[in-house]
């Protein structure tokens, strides 16, 4: 039902887009946590929100598959911020504990006690520093354990994604407890790139008229895979 729905949202690179989406998909109906592995403007982010999209679609059909329902997720980068405000610390000065950034998302998901999808998705690279809290979340008790003695306990319908470009600093023991979703830029061909350019800025803009439109896009096809070829 999945790659129906994908047909029908009409993607410049429909057979790429529908094959990562699904296996997006198919993995993370098997495991917990799972990553998303390629390099910038890989299609990382446009795969789990094409998924997210197919998710409302469905569950707005009232299919009978009770996996679609509508998702919400929360995104946040590990590596800008420090492990107390990653995690949550205790101030020196008062003693009182503060909540950190992932505590505070999981803890509102873990407390949704609806059907909805929840996804807390990290989008930095994955290192023993901040990520090896993380291990006994992606272990079968899915639980975030604080400095703080609190234990935080997630349900079935939250999901953990990592948005990497590689994993060249991340632990065996944390790859090994996700699924893996692998985009290479071979994947990804130069002309949904320009057309969703075209579609964002240029038409949307309307910095071109139809006429203008199509000779910009002539000209690349012209021009740029005999560029590509001669690099």
């Amino acid at each position: 039902m999945v790659d129906k729905v994908i047909d029908e949202m009409k993607f410049q690179s429909v057979d790429i887009t529908k094959r990562k989406t699904l296996q997006l998909f198919e993995t993370m109906n098997v495991r917990f946590g799972v990553m998303l592995v390629g390099p910038t403007g890989g299609g990382k982010t446009t795969i789990y929100k094409i998924l997210a999209e197919c998710f409302k679609k469905l569950r707005q059909q009232e299919s009978e598959d009770e996996r679609f329902q509508e998702v919400k997720y929360k995104i946040l980068n590990p590596k800008a911020i420090t492990m107390g405000e990653l995690y949550g610390e205790i101030n020196l000065e008062t003693q009182d504990w503060m909540d950190g950034l992932a505590s505070k998302i999981l803890r509102k998901f873990a407390q949704n006690a609806t059907s909805r999808r929840s996804w807390c998705i990290f989008d930095g690279p994955v290192d023993a520093l901040w990520v090896e809290n993380m291990n006994s979340v992606l272990d079968d008790n899915m639980m975030l354990s604080l400095m703080n003695g609190e234990r935080i306990k997630l349900h079935l319908n939250i999901r953990i994604l990592f948005e990497v470009m590689d994993l060249a600093v991340a632990s065996p023991a944390t790859v090994s407890r996700c699924g893996m979703v692998y985009l290479s830029p071979q994947d990804l061909p130069w002309r949904p790139i320009f057309q969703t350019w075209m579609s964002t800025y240029i038409i949307a803009n309307e910095l071109l008229n139809e006429k203008q439109q199509k000779y910009l896009t002539d000209l690349f096809d012209a021009y740029l895979d005999q560029t590509f070829e001669k690099l």
